[in-house]
């Protein structure tokens, strides 16, 4: 301030510096580090940091088991959600309870936890010498279904076991057996993979007298699961190609073959393309999956508030479920379940790329396949891009007999995930730090 009481050039001037000094430390921050004081540098960072904690957290030891485990929780919690919801109209018309069909589902739940618990405990060398009883014992079942008295007709397909109340679908634990089966096969073969007639045998005739008792009783949509399971198998193990242009001839062939046997199967195969022409017969189902789907939107109108599960969606708690998943939870809940599938999957193959065991290799891929083939099949079908063929959305659709195999095997995909070096090692100390002791040879084997 000058004499006069106003203020003086240099006063001005020294306001004016202190004042960019401090804009200066505010904006730079201390040792002139950018501070959140300017936007756009907060920005560029956010945009450079989140790929790099996505990186970070990938390479932790325990990325693969925790995505296994976190988004078959969510599958399994998204499931149940979608079966009290999508079956409680027909549960109340059937039985006077809304419920009756969760609580069974809930008893698949309870029995397959455990299960899963258990497979991923199992050493490796004890689930590949259930190998050959497995397969033995599927093809049993497999032929009891067409025993009379025994095997169960169910929407024009003899697939299921009836022993009283007790109902069971051998194909679906034919699809566990066949996978663990054919991954011990080639992991016993692997010096002698290079040739084609190792590779070829005897996988492909076991495989393919799986599916032919399949066939037999008509289930069209389980065989193309078990034809999608070989092929992608013989695809890991390095088959030419010549022979899978052969393979999917010989599917296309089945498909046709089988067709012509039933009028309805040929309708849903000719039909699939524009439901809408035939809305009144074959079309019904597709056509109201795809009103679901449409009638959703972005975010769903609400679980529990479906229109089409209160009759004109068929099979809206089984096979078509997915439509009554968009219908309520809208695109973002299917996006998020395709999503969890996709983490599934890429965290099996994570785990398949990183082993030193060829089973565990072989065996990751073709539950890769089952599961995620099966996904995009049962998906497929409710956008009717598919023929409607009768599949099951894996851990999401009602029934037990699907439930409880897929259980168990990504239970064997956890524990092939936990029995990583690495991942051993981590849950080792985790245990350590918690507990004060450890755990004797906890991270030192993978069988």
């Amino acid at each position: 301030m000058t004499r006069s009481g106003q203020p003086g050039q240099r006063d001005w001037g020294d306001a004016a510096s202190a004042a960019d000094g401090a804009r200066r430390r505010i904006v730079e921050g201390p040792g002139g580090c950018m501070t959140t004081a300017n936007p756009e540098g907060a920005l560029t960072r956010a945009r450079t940091s989140a790929p790099a904690a996505v990186r970070q957290a990938l390479a932790h030891p325990l990325s693969s088991y925790y995505l296994l485990l976190g988004a078959s929780a969510l599958l399994l919690t998204i499931g149940l959600i979608m079966v009290t919801s999508s079956s409680s109209v027909l549960a109340y018309r059937t039985s006077g309870d809304s419920y009756s069909i969760v609580k069974r589902q809930l008893m698949w739940v309870a029995i397959g936890l455990p299960v899963a618990w258990v497979a991923s405990r199992v050493p490796v060398a004890a689930v590949r010498r259930l190998a050959w009883p497995g397969l033995g014992v599927a093809a049993g079942l497999l032929v009891l279904v067409q025993v009379p008295g025994l095997g169960v007709e169910v929407a024009g397909n003899q697939n299921w076991l009836g022993v009283g109340p007790f109902r069971l679908q051998p194909s679906e634990v034919a699809k566990f057996a066949v996978v663990i089966w054919a991954a011990h096969v080639f992991a016993r073969k692997e010096p002698l993979l290079d040739r084609t007639a190792h590779i070829l045998v005897p996988v492909v005739p076991g495989v393919g007298l799986v599916t032919g008792l399949v066939v037999l009783g008509r289930d069209l949509g389980t065989a193309l699961v078990f034809g999608g399971i070989l092929m992608a198998l013989l695809w890991v193990v390095g088959l030419n190609w010549r022979y899978f242009a052969f393979g999917l001839s010989a599917l296309v062939a089945l498909a046709f073959v089988a067709a012509s046997t039933s009028a309805e199967r040929r309708d849903r195969l000719t039909n699939f393309v524009d439901p809408l022409q035939t809305y009144h017969d074959n079309g019904w189902q597709p056509a109201h999956g795809l009103y679901a789907l449409a009638t959703g939107g972005w975010l769903g109108n609400g679980i529990g508030d479906s229109t089409q599960k209160w009759g004109d969606l068929p099979e809206a708690h089984t096979d078509f479920i997915f439509a009554v998943l968009g219908e309520e939870l809208g695109l973002a809940g299917t996006v998020l379940v395709v999503s969890l599938f996709g983490a599934i999957a890429f965290a099996a193959v994570r785990v398949a790329l990183r082993t030193a065991d060829p089973f565990v290799r072989y065996c990751s891929f073709g539950v890769v396949a089952w599961l995620l083939g099966q996904m995009i099949i049962n998906v497929g079908m409710v956008l009717a891009v598919l023929p409607v063929i009768g599949i099951p959305l894996p851990l999401i659709s009602y029934g037990g007999s699907a439930l409880v195999p897929s259980l168990a095997a990504l239970g064997l995909l956890v524990g092939f995930a936990r029995r990583e070096p690495e991942a051993a090692e981590a849950l080792e100390a985790r245990r350590t730090r918690t507990y004060g002791v450890s755990a004797p040879g906890a991270a030192r084997s993978t069988s």
